[in-house]
C-alpha cells in the first residue's frame, strides 16, 4: 500500500489522496486518523481506502498519525459512509461528528486506549416482578437477542406501563451474553434519572454519555467504552457512535421526539441510523414511546416492524383523569379559575404540581397598541422574547439583544406593551399567587451550568419543590410518584407551527406531560388550558387515545401524500440577498423539475421558509416529495451536481436535509 484515500473533516463531497511515508507504512490502517495538508493549512482526516497506484499527479504525503488504534472499526466505517449517502453529507464531517471533540484534539504523544477487562457482576438491585404484557415482550425481545438477529421492535406502551423494566432484565440478557447495551435517550435533562435507574441495577458497568461532561470526563467514558469497562452506554442522539465492541441491543427511549434529528450537518435522524448499526451489528433494536412517531407505528401496522403494546400501568393503577378549559371564556391570560382551585387543593394537601409551558422567557413579543408594530430581530424573522432576568429583549435562534422600548418607532405613541406569556411570566404570577409555596423554573435559560438538572430533580424527588415550572424538558420520561397535578398553561403554543405535524407534535406533548402524574398511589388529573378545545389533538390526548388519534391524523397524511405515504427532501437556499436567494431558489426548484421527470417526484415551492431571515441569512425553500426514496436520492444526486455546475448559484447555499422533521 502506498497511497491512502483520505475522508477530510471538511464540507467537501469527495476523497483525497495522499503518499504514505515509509516511516509511517506500519503506522497506517483502515479507520485511522491522520494530519494531512490540504492547501496553505494542516486538516484531520480518516484512512478509509489504500491504492498501489495514485490517481491524480503531485499526490502530498501524509504528515503524521496522531493516535496508535484506529478511530473507527469496519462496523463503524459502514456506518458513517451509509449516513454520508443516505443524507448527502460528506463523509468526513460525519466521521467528525462522530467522534466527540475532546477526542479530535491532536495529542502531543500518540494516544494509547485504556485496555482493562469488563466487569462480571451484571446485576445490583433486584428486577421487579413483570406482568404479562411485560413477559410477552420480553420474551420476544430476549429471543432476538439470544439469536444474535437484527429485529425492529416498537414498544407501544401508556406512560408508567414499565418500559424501563423491560429495558434493564434484556440488558441482563445481552451482558450474559458477552455483548454490549446502548440506551438513547432525547434530551440530557433524562440522563440524570436515567443513569439512577442503570448504575442501580448495574453499577459501573454503565457510562453517561453527553455534552454537559468535561473533555476529561468524556474522554475517559469514551475509553472505559471501547476498552470494554463499561458496556451499558446511555445518552442522547449522538450515543448511538459510543465504541462499543460486540454491539447486541439499541434501545431508543421516547423514540418519536424531535430532538433526536440533529438539525445542523450531518442532518441524520437518531431513529434511522440505530436502525441501520442494528442490521450492521445483528443487535436488535427497540423502539419504544407512550406516543410512537406516526412513521413508527404506521411500519409496524404493515409488519416492518414487531409491535409490542403495554395497555396497563404497574400495580393497575388508573391513568389520569384530564379535563380541558376553554381559555376563551377566561379572564386572566395564564390561570383558569378551575386550575388555580385545582392548585390550592394540592398545596394544603402537601401534593406536588408540574406546570407546563413550552415556550420561554417572561413574555413572547412587544407590541405597540396604537399601530401594531411588533418588536423583531434585526437578523431573524421572528419578534424578540423578553426576559425578566436581563430586563432585555432576545432572539432565540440568534441571541441579538435588545433594551425594552417605551416609545413605538414607528409612530412615536407610547403603547408599547408585552404581550403572551413565557415560563418567567407564568413563575412571576406563581409566586403571586402562592407567596409561601416552594416554586423552581426549569428551562434552558436555567439548566445551562453543569449538573443543574440533577439539582432540580433531586430537589423534586425529595420533596422540597411543590410547584415544577417548565418547558417540553419536563414533559416525558420522568417518574415522580408525589406528583398529583400537571397543569398545561397553554395547549396552542405547538397547534400553531406552520408544520404539517404540528397536530402530532401537540398531541404528543399532551399525553407525555399528562403521564407526569397519578404515578404513585394516589390518583392524578390534568388540566389542559387551551383556545382550540374542539381540536383533534387535544380531545385525543383528554381521552388517552392513541388509536383515534393515529387513525384520524394519518387520513390526513394520506390525502396530502405527507409521510408516512411518501419521503421528503427540504432544499433551504439561504443568502445574505434576498433577491439573488430568491433568483437562486427558482434554479433550484427548475433544475429539480428538470431531473425529477419520469421518477414520480413532485417539486413544492419556490417559497419563502416560514422564518424568512435567521442570522442574517434570507431563506427560501424547495421541497422534493416521493414515495420511493431510492427515486427521491437519485434526483437529488443529479440535481446537486447540475447545480455546482451553475455559476448563478455562487453567493448562496443549498442546504439540504433528507427526511426533515421539521419545515420552518
Amino acid at each position: 500500500m502506498k497511497y491512502a484515500s483520505v475522508a477530510v473533516e471538511l464540507p467537501i463531497n469527495k476523497l483525497f489522496q495522499y503518499s504514505i511515508p515509509a516511516g509511517f507504512q506500519s503506522q497506517i490502517a483502515i479507520g485511522k486518523r491522520v494530519i494531512v495538508p490540504f492547501g496553505q493549512r494542516k486538516i484531520a482526516g480518516y484512512v478509509v481506502g489504500f491504492a498501489e497506484k495514485p490517481e491524480v499527479a503531485d499526490v502530498k504525503p501524509i504528515e503524521s498519525v496522531p493516535d496508535v488504534f484506529p478511530c473507527f472499526d469496519a462496523g463503524m466505517l459502514r456506518l458513517t459512509q451509509w449516513l454520508s449517502e443516505y443524507y448527502f453529507c460528506p463523509w468526513g464531517e460525519v466521521m467528525k461528528a462522530a467522534l466527540p471533540a475532546c477526542m479530535r484534539k491532536i495529542p502531543k504523544k500518540p494516544r494509547r486506549t485504556i485496555d482493562s477487562g469488563r466487569e462480571e457482576t451484571y446485576q445490583r438491585s433486584k428486577p421487579f416482578r413483570l406482568n404479562a404484557e411485560q413477559k410477552q415482550a420480553l420474551t420476544l425481545l430476549n429471543k432476538s437477542i439470544e439469536e444474535g438477529k437484527s429485529r425492529v421492535f416498537l414498544l407501544h406502551g401508556i406512560t408508567a406501563s414499565g418500559k424501563t423494566e423491560i429495558y434493564l432484565q434484556a440488558i441482563v440478557n445481552t451482558l450474559n451474553k458477552g455483548k454490549q447495551a446502548i440506551v438513547l435517550v432525547p434530551e440530557i435533562s433524562l440522563t440524570p434519572q436515567a443513569r439512577e435507574r442503570f448504575e442501580a441495577r448495574f453499577g459501573e458497568e454503565t457510562a453517561l454519555l453527553h455534552s454537559h461532561l468535561t473533555d476529561s470526563q468524556r474522554r475517559q467514558t469514551w475509553e472505559r467504552i471501547k476498552s470494554g469497562k463499561a458496556n451499558i452506554v446511555i445518552g442522547p442522539r449522538s450515543a448511538i457512535f459510543a465504541p462499543v465492541r460486540d454491539l447486541g441491543l439499541i434501545i431508543v427511549d421516547e423514540e418519536h421526539e424531535n430532538s433526536y434529528k440533529q438539525m445542523e450537518s450531518p442532518r441524520y435522524h437518531l431513529r434511522e441510523v440505530a436502525i441501520k448499526r442494528g442490521e450492521l451489528s445483528e443487535a436488535p433494536v427497540l423502539l419504544a414511546s407512550a406516543t410512537p412517531s406516526l412513521e413508527s407505528y404506521y411500519n409496524a401496522q404493515r409488519g416492518e416492524y414487531s409491535l409490542m403494546t403495554l395497555t396497563k400501568r404497574i400495580d393497575d393503577r388508573v391513568l389520569p383523569g384530564v379535563e380541558i378549559v376553554d381559555m376563551r371564556d377566561e379572564r386572566s391570560h395564564i390561570f383558569s379559575h378551575y386550575l388555580k382551585q385545582e392548585l390550592e387543593k394540592r398545596l394544603e394537601r402537601k401534593e406536588q404540581v408540574i406546570l407546563f409551558l413550552n415556550r420561554r422567557g417572561f413574555s413572547s413579543f412587544s407590541l405597540c397598541r396604537q399601530c401594531g408594530y411588533v418588536v423583531r430581530c434585526k437578523r431573524c424573522s421572528v419578534s424578540l422574547t423578553y426576559h425578566a432576568g436581563s430586563g432585555n429583549f432576545l432572539c432565540h435562534y440568534c441571541n441579538y439583544e435588545e433594551k425594552p422600548r417605551k416609545i413605538c418607532p414607528r409612530c412615536q405613541g407610547g403603547y408599547m406593551r408585552r404581550l403572551g406569556v413565557g415560563t418567567q411570566q407564568v413563575e412571576k404570577e406563581i409566586r403571586k399567587l402562592f407567596p409561601s409555596a416552594r416554586v423552581e423554573r426549569m428551562d434552558s435559560d436555567t439548566t445551562a451550568a453543569r449538573d443543574s438538572h440533577m439539582r432540580i430533580f433531586g430537589a423534586f424527588k425529595r420533596g422540597e419543590i411543590d410547584i415544577l415550572l417548565g418547558t417540553q424538558m419536563i414533559a416525558k420520561g420522568l417518574d415522580f410518584p408525589g406528583v398529583t397535578l400537571v397543569g398545561v398553561i397553554s395547549a396552542d403554543t405547538t397547534l400553531s407551527f406552520p408544520d404539517f405535524r404540528a397536530s402530532e407534535r401537540t398531541f404528543q406533548l399532551l399525553t407525555q406531560v399528562a403521564g407526569r402524574t397519578g404515578r404513585g398511589a394516589l390518583p392524578g388529573k390534568v388540566i389542559i388550558q387551551t383556545h382550540s378545545p374542539e381540536h383533534y389533538a387535544v380531545l385525543a390526548a383528554k381521552k388517552h387515545d392513541y388509536e383515534g388519534f393515529y387513525k384520524e391524523e394519518l387520513e390526513f397524511r394520506r390525502q396530502l401524500l405527507y409521510p408516512p405515504f411518501s419521503h421528503l427532501v427540504l432544499l433551504t437556499i439561504a443568502g445574505p440577498k434576498e433577491d439573488v436567494v430568491e433568483l437562486s431558489a427558482r434554479s433550484v426548484s427548475d433544475a429539480a423539475n428538470e431531473v425529477s421527470q419520469g421518477k414520480g417526484i413532485e417539486i413544492l415551492g419556490p417559497a419563502p421558509a416560514p422564518l424568512l431571515r435567521i442570522r442574517g441569512k434570507y431563506r427560501w425553500q424547495v421541497i422534493l416529495k416521493g414515495e420511493k426514496v431510492t427515486c427521491l436520492h437519485q434526483a437529488l444526486a443529479s440535481l446537486l451536481e447540475e447545480l455546482e455546475n451553475r455559476h448563478k448559484m455562487r453567493g448562496v447555499k443549498v442546504i439540504v436535509d433528507v427526511d426533515p422533521a421539521a419545515m420552518l
